[in-house]
């Protein structure tokens, strides 16, 4: 037997707690932050009660059912598509005022509607008391009280969305109070839309589509395009309106939903009358860390501690991982017998994801740190501080978000670029999101810090999060001077209050982090490090120079004088690079060689540029299989620093890090800018863009460098 299912819409402003409420009620472990919009694309969750099967959606947070951005015409849609069965409207019970703007146009649609007043436990702490069954009885719906991130209140909703659909339970539609003028100019346009589209609407639909209509939404006067008659109607009242009250249509709808919002605040809501009595402490705080002057100074002293504990601290799991790698890789190499089989295992799938997962330590270090700043609400303060830098390179204030998360993974940040309405300045965020050092580069920093620059490797890790906000800054300014002309957008960044991180909160961002990791590496690592070991390992049977074995045999069967061992590792190791010189790997980076010799990188580091087109973690991987030729370059992270030191210098790799951080977005990125910049184009544009820039300023650090030396 079929169970009883039930679609139920989760909808509300940005940081109201839906995806947190999400989470509690179907067990889930969607990424959650104390940040506007970390949701911006529909999130289905099932999960069974009491017998019936309940699919949660939770829409992108939103402040209203306009066409302005596409979170909103995503959430209208999906509501105006009638999949939902009910709609939950999440609330913030610690700022009604702003949050039940929203509801005053969900209650307009006439849907079957609960509201929940999420956060009670900030709203008590601030000394508010709700009254729940006044509030109830002016929305026109039930209203339930949670606290998502202590569980409380979850299951008693779950039982209201069950009890509600089971019992069909209808609520009297709640008209909001309208200017009398502003009624008869929705009645005139309603009648004509149910002439237009006869027993296709209810009187709620046809009534909310003539507001839409006389507000001038731009998506919905497409829609109806083909009516001109109604247009011309539309446009008469519009007009009528604004020179009557000398005010547009939009703002008489807009300040008559103010006030019946403020009205129920009034006669729902009770509290104290200053700050200090309400015991919050985001005022207070905000005083110190966006301070005029002491705001940026604190803000690089938080970066820096990150940055130097991701280095520092990871030093000794670093040393863990690595023993247990050398362990395994000494324990199957005894096991397995010589030939391809053994050289795969060995110096293929252990030398490479080995190489890999030892860093670790260091993506968990740093994902602890960012998801402590967005819990605790520091990381939007972050951004509002930047803001005001960022202005001055000529970027929307609204990319700070999408280019903060792109420390994570560049991919979701060029999909939160949907939270940005103009185009233009959409599609700079989009073109400069690859340039922000993402978690994958962090190992081949940490690699190159550790191997040529000893105790100051932290402070080179920092320097290369710097560079990289420089050169986004820097190309924000190129595009918007010659490519896209910028359009001026006022900025209004939302501040959430500062909370207390909860342990969940924190390990669901470190989880989907270094899960996100650890499937890179049994995924794409795993089958580039394959790759590279077949190229490099064929073909067989090579024509050497000289008769290495043979010369090799006999120096070890000498008897007097004993055989001469370092003459011998030396002799092994000139068999090994002229194998790989004369393989498959070999010859195709001798080929593309000598369009990366001005920048003084050798074939080998040409392999591992080439590599890293797929994912920039298989830089690292690259290097371990292709070290782990020579004598004493096993397979742990020391001896490939070892051999890095050896083969270039601290100027050569302070230019491949510069390059390494610029070059063409991975396969990943590159994907999700097609699909959000709208094709190929833009995306082909940001590999040959930043393979140019990456170029040119190597081969000026290689110029500058050349000279003072």
């Amino acid at each position: 037997m079929e169970m009883e299912k039930i679609i139920v819409a989760l909808v509300g402003n940005p940081n109201c707690g839906k995806t947190t409420l999400l989470n509690r009620m179907s067990h889930a472990r969607e990424s959650v932050g104390n940040y506007p919009r970390v949701t911006v694309t529909l999130t289905r969750r099932t999960l069974v009660h009491e017998g019936v099967v309940i699919e949660l959606v939770d829409t992108p947070g939103i402040y209203a059912l306009t066409s302005h951005s596409s979170e909103e015409r995503e959430t209208r849609e999906f509501i105006h598509s009638g999949q939902a069965d009910i709609i939950v409207n999440i609330v913030d019970a610690g700022n009604l005022e702003r949050s039940l703007f929203l509801t005053s146009q969900l209650i307009e649609m006439g849907m079957p509607m609960m509201f929940v007043l999420n956060m009670m436990d900030e709203a008590r702490r601030r000394q508010l008391t709700i009254d729940v069954h006044g509030l109830s009885s002016m929305l026109g719906g039930s209203v339930w009280e949670t606290v998502a991130t202590q569980d409380h209140g979850i299951g008693e909703l779950l039982d209201g969305i069950i009890d509600m659909h089971r019992n069909k339970v209808v609520h009297e539609p709640v008209f909001l109070p309208y200017d009398a003028h502003l009624e008869r100019a929705v009645e005139r346009v309603q009648r004509l839309v149910n002439e237009l589209h006869p027993r296709a609407m209810d009187q709620n639909q046809s009534r909310w589509l003539a507001i839409k209509l006389l507000e001038g939404d731009d998506q919905i006067l497409v829609r109806e395009g083909e009516h001109v008659h109604l247009l011309e109607m539309v446009h008469r009242q519009r007009y009528d309106l604004a020179r009557d009250h000398g005010e547009e249509c939009e703002l008489m709808f807009a300040a008559a939903r103010y006030g019946f919002v403020h009205g129920m605040v009034q006669e729902a809501v009770q509290g104290p009358l200053n700050e200090r009595d309400s015991g919050d402490w985001t005022g207070r705080l905000d005083r110190f860390f966006l301070h005029r002057f002491l705001g940026l100074p604190i803000l690089f002293g938080l970066l820096w501690t990150m940055f130097h504990s991701t280095f520092s601290l990871g030093e000794i799991p670093m040393g863990w991982i690595e023993n247990a790698v050398a362990w395994i890789s000494g324990h199957v190499e005894e096991l397995l017998p010589e030939g391809l089989v053994h050289d795969l295992v060995v110096d293929g799938i252990i030398a490479g994801v080995g190489g890999t997962v030892v860093f670790l330590p260091n993506i968990v270090i740093l994902f602890f740190f960012m998801a402590l700043f967005s819990e605790t609400g520091y990381l939007a303060r972050a951004a509002f501080l930047m803001d005001r830098l960022m202005h001055s390179f000529g970027l929307h204030g609204k990319a700070l978000i999408p280019l903060v998360m792109g420390f994570g993974c560049n991919v979701p940040a060029v999909m939160a670029t949907r939270t940005i309405e103009d185009h233009r300045s959409r599609m700079i965020t989009i073109m400069i999101s690859p340039f922000i050092l993402c978690s994958a580069r962090l190992p081949v920093f940490i690699l190159f810090a550790g191997a040529f620059f000893g105790d100051r490797g932290g402070l080179m890790v920092m320097l290369m999060y710097v560079l990289s906000i420089m050169v986004a800054m820097g190309a924000a300014v190129f595009l918007n001077r010659l490519i896209l002309k910028r359009v001026e957008d006022p900025f209004v960044m939302e501040l959430p209050p500062y909370r207390l991180p909860t342990l969940r909160a924190i390990m669901i961002h470190m989880q989907d982090r270094i899960v996100g990791f650890m499937q890179k590496v049994a995924g794409v690592i795993l089958v580039g490090s394959i790759i590279i070991w077949f190229l490099q390992a064929f073909p067989q049977h090579q024509h050497l120079s000289r008769d290495y074995a043979g010369e090799i045999a006999r120096m070890e069967q000498m008897a007097d004088p004993a055989p001469d061992w370092e003459a011998i590792a030396a002799l092994k190791m000139e068999q090994s690079q002229e194998e790989l010189e004369k393989s498959y790997l070999g010859q195709i980076a001798r080929t593309i060689a000598p369009i990366f010799a001005p920048l003084q990188f050798t074939w080998k580091d040409t392999v591992a540029v080439l590599t890293g087109f797929v994912a920039k973690e298989v830089v690292v991987a690259s290097y371990a299989v292709l070290y782990a030729q020579g004598e004493g370059a096993g397979e742990n992270s020391e001896s490939l620093r070892r051999s890095l030191s050896a083969s270039m210098t601290p100027l050569v790799a302070f230019t491949f890090m510069l390059f390494a951080l610029l070059y063409a977005p991975c396969l990943g990125t590159i994907a999700t800018i097609r699909r959000e910049a709208g094709g190929w184009r833009w995306a082909g544009y940001s590999v040959a863009f930043s393979l140019s820039l990456a170029y040119g300023l190597s081969l000026g650090v290689v110029w500058i460098g050349g000279l003072l030396s």
